[in-house]
């Protein structure tokens, strides 16, 4: 039996003017692993992801997640999904326990489940000295925070993460690692970018590099590093190898 799709994308195109972002993308995500897309920058990835999570619209191609045609039903993939941009986005007048109650509530979740998976996640990422502080004083690592729980907060079955370790300490980075890997063994489903290459190297189960909008290379490190001639070699040597040869062919 083949494995269940988180998301599935056939032929994506888009463009801004005369330039191709996304030049016939397929991609295959299976439900319950964490994916690492890599690229370099204007690669694709950001354009790619923020289409998937309905802030752009395709010029053409398809998207099904959890087999729901993005397209036809937005609101209802909408449910499954979750993004978290590399420039976090929250309001500055709200505390950290006003957000989430906010993102709760436009989810429709019971209030007393929205507390107790607030309370988990302001525990979780180590927010509760903030938790009842406005959020327009805090830095970019706190903020992503913030905004990685109003993520959280309704359980996506899809969490699509651009760049999510970005301002943040080596601890907290380690923390929020440790959450995703937790969120994928309970069943979810991880998508994100990182120019952090050791990051996605011990992170993902698989990894995708796309080039010029197009995939050009996906599989395990194990699946990747004949790529690069070595058995031993890391996700940066392969990752630039395999960019090298697109930008030849």
């Amino acid at each position: 039996m083949s494995p269940v799709s988180a998301l599935k994308i056939l032929s994506l195109v888009k463009r801004f003017g005369g330039f191709k972002a996304v030049d016939g993308l397929d991609l295959d995500v299976r439900a319950g692993e964490l994916y690492a897309l890599l690229g370099p920058n204007g690669a694709g990835k950001t354009t790619t992801l923020r289409i998937v999570a309905g802030l752009l619209a395709p010029d053409a191609g398809a998207i099904e997640i959890f087999g729901i045609d993005r397209l036809r039903d937005p609101v209802g993939t909408k449910r499954l999904v979750a993004w978290l941009p590399d420039e976090p986005m929250i309001y500055d007048k709200l505390t950290p326990v006003e957000y989430l109650d906010f993102v709760a509530g436009l989810w429709q979740t019971p209030p007393a489940l929205a507390k107790a998976r607030a309370d988990d996640l302001i525990g979780a990422l180590d927010l509760g000295k903030v938790a009842h502080q406005r959020c327009e004083g805090f830095s970019k690592g706190m903020r992503q925070k913030v905004a990685l729980a109003g993520a959280l907060i309704h359980e996506p079955r899809l969490l699509i993460l651009d760049e999510p370790l970005t301002g943040l300490d080596a601890a907290m980075a380690r923390t929020v690692k440790t959450l995703l890997q937790a969120r994928v063994a309970a069943g979810a489903t991880v998508i994100l970018t990182t120019h952090i290459l050791e990051v996605a190297e011990r992170l993902s189960d698989r990894i995708g590099i796309i080039r010029g909008g197009r995939l050009v290379r996906e599989g395990t490190m194990a699946e990747l590093r004949p790529a690069s001639g070595a058995s031993d070699s890391t996700l940066e040597e392969v990752f630039l190898n395999i960019v090298d040869r697109a930008d030849a062919a």
